[in-house]
């Protein structure tokens, strides 16, 4: 068994596979499935070895983008960052003013339809390693559930595959 310190109190650790969630995305129901994690039994905390960082972030959000529910706001936050856009740069690719995208991403207003098939588009479009997806993003377009339950993305780091639970 592999041993490390813990990154809060020093201690010394175990090291084990299991599932995290990855609340550092900002998507509260993200999930990785296999992943080593550096577990304290003194402080209690966990760390998640996360492989391949870049990668991870692609398949996230290619999930976030191809999932069959209306983006909420985190994932617009998210899908934002991911891009690499300010707040102000993706309003004017969206043509909305900037406080409506703040309204979406806090989730104090729903983004429309047509908004949010337009950013999945700009993501699709604008980010490395997804543009081979366009087209059977798009065509999932129709299958988009506006009132459906939101159900968690589980991603399993070793495949870079993703589902939903």
């Amino acid at each position: 068994m592999r041993q490390l310190e813990c990154s809060d109190c020093g201690s010394m650790t175990e090291v084990t596979r299991g599932t995290y969630r990855f609340k550092e995305s900002g998507i509260s129901d993200v999930f990785l499935k296999g992943i080593e994690l550096v577990k304290c039994h003194k402080c209690g905390n966990i760390d998640p070895i996360i492989p391949r960082t870049n990668d991870l972030m692609r398949v996230l959000a290619l999930a976030v983008i191809s999932q069959p529910n209306r983006l909420r706001g985190a994932h617009v936050r998210f899908l934002r960052k991911f891009i690499g856009k300010t707040g102000e740069e993706f309003s004017k690719l969206l043509h909305v003013d900037p406080a409506t995208l703040s309204k979406w991403e806090n989730d104090e207003d729903r983004v429309g339809p047509q908004s949010d098939r337009l950013i999945r588009t700009i993501v699709l479009a604008l980010s490395d390693g997804l543009k081979k997806e366009l087209e059977a993003v798009i065509n999932s377009f129709p299958a988009i559930n506006e009132h459906s339950r939101q159900k968690q993305i589980e991603i399993d780091p070793g495949k870079m595959s993703y589902e939903y639970a």
